[in-house]
């Protein structure tokens, strides 16, 4: 072999050499990062339940935080909360969960909004299947979890209101207990009430005078609980006002209110023996809209002068400007009502105040009926019972026996 021919193998296998060591040296070289930073490990453990205590329209998710959450990179701030219904359907975002946390309740019972059906309605017996992200402070998110799926499903008893069945049932006995005690002529004692002994003073007082006596029954429907228990007062009133044939007016606001008004002062006249005395247009309708009402019978009470006024019912601004007006006219004046704002003016301006259950209890302390009374003592004796509950649990609680809090606190 000639001399060139072996300066160009050598040539050759030290190309080949040097080739080898630089391919070696590329592997090396670490590769430069240019996707930004780096993205956090997503969750772990992800397992989803029943929603407990509810109609069957809700589902809670737990997990397991991130690694990144306090270690590793330390940098998650966030969890993305997806859902959809098939497992390899669109996940849509359903909401965020800051860091720390390690579940999210997932809930809609609107089947519609907006008067079109709602996409997010979570019917009982659905399944739903999620997966979650974690975000970065950089709002960089991981890659998501594997799909996992949930099912709704209602509860018969939602044991987080076990207090308030307690409540009830202890309400039901006393209430049984009462009425049946009233049926049988038991005298159930009822706190004497200033405002309803004045009744019959307030009524002979008109009967003396030769006046008669003006009885509103504020702006509330028939169906109002003040509304009715004014109805029980009226049906007094009328009654005596017939034995003494003493004129009774009663201007009301509303058609319903009307015609029960007038067949409780009939009844009334008819119960009293004189039902030719009772005379229809003594219960009147004036007009449904508040101020011109208010009007009327401010007007009633400057031209007929009456001996007395109740106000008994549902009140509202215009419950000063009534009782002033009377105050100018001269007259005794009994009122009550439930609503609380109003109070403060009744009281300081008329003679005799029923302040709020108070009018209810007049009803029954009027009336006498059983099932009334019996009501009324199942409330007072249940409202006892849980006064000595609260008492108990804040002394219970001061002490650091936390158990008592556990039994009653409703869960909502």
């Amino acid at each position: 072999m000639s001399k060139p021919t072996w300066l160009v193998l050598a040539l050759m296998l030290l190309m080949l050499t040097a080739g080898g060591v630089l391919a070696q040296g590329l592997e090396e070289v670490p590769a430069v990062d240019t996707l930004g930073p780096p993205a956090p490990q997503p969750p772990t453990n992800v397992r989803v339940v029943d929603r407990p205590n509810d109609a069957g329209h809700g589902l809670i998710l737990h997990w397991n935080p991130s690694v990144d959450e306090v270690g590793g990179l330390n940098n998650v701030i966030m969890y993305d909360v997806l859902r959809s219904s098939t497992s390899d359907g669109e996940f849509v975002s359903r909401g965020i969960v800051p860091k720390g946390m390690t579940d999210y309740t997932d809930e809609d019972d609107q089947e519609t909004t907006g008067g079109s059906p709602n996409p997010n309605f979570m019917p009982t017996g659905s399944t739903w299947f999620y997966k979650l992200a974690a975000i970065s402070d950089e709002r960089v998110r991981s890659e998501e979890t594997m799909p996992v799926s949930g099912t709704t499903a209602s509860n018969l008893f939602h044991w987080g209101k076990l207090p308030i069945l307690f409540g009830v049932l202890v309400f039901g006995a006393f209430l049984l207990a009462f009425i049946s005690q009233a049926k049988k002529g038991r005298e159930l004692y009822v706190r004497p009430l200033s405002g309803i002994n004045a009744v019959d003073d307030a009524i002979g007082r008109a009967t003396e005078m030769g006046k008669p006596i003006l009885f509103i029954l504020g702006l509330g429907t028939a169906g109002d609980i003040a509304t009715i228990a004014g109805f029980t007062i009226l049906a007094r009133v009328a009654k005596r006002t017939a034995e003494y044939q003493t004129k009774v007016l009663v201007p009301v606001q509303d058609p319903v209110v009307l015609a029960v008004a007038q067949e409780t002062v009939r009844t009334a006249y008819l119960e009293a023996g004189r039902p030719d005395q009772y005379n229809p247009d003594n219960v009147f309708y004036v007009t449904a809209l508040q101020f011109p009402y208010v009007a009327a019978v401010n007007g009633i009470m400057l031209r007929e002068k009456p001996a007395t006024n109740f106000y008994c019912g549902k009140f509202y601004a215009e419950s000063l400007i009534l009782a002033e007006t009377g105050n100018i006219a001269g007259s005794i004046q009994i009122s009550g009502t439930d609503e609380i704002g109003q109070l403060p003016f009744f009281v300081a301006a008329t003679d005799y105040t029923l302040i709020g259950e108070e009018l209810y209890a007049a009803s029954a302390y009027l009336s006498q009926e059983p099932v009334q009374l019996g009501t009324l003592k199942a409330q007072d004796y249940t409202k006892a019972v849980a006064m000595i509950i609260i008492l108990l649990g804040a002394i219970l609680i001061t002490a650091e026996i936390s158990f008592i809090l556990r039994l009653i606190t409703v869960n909502l």
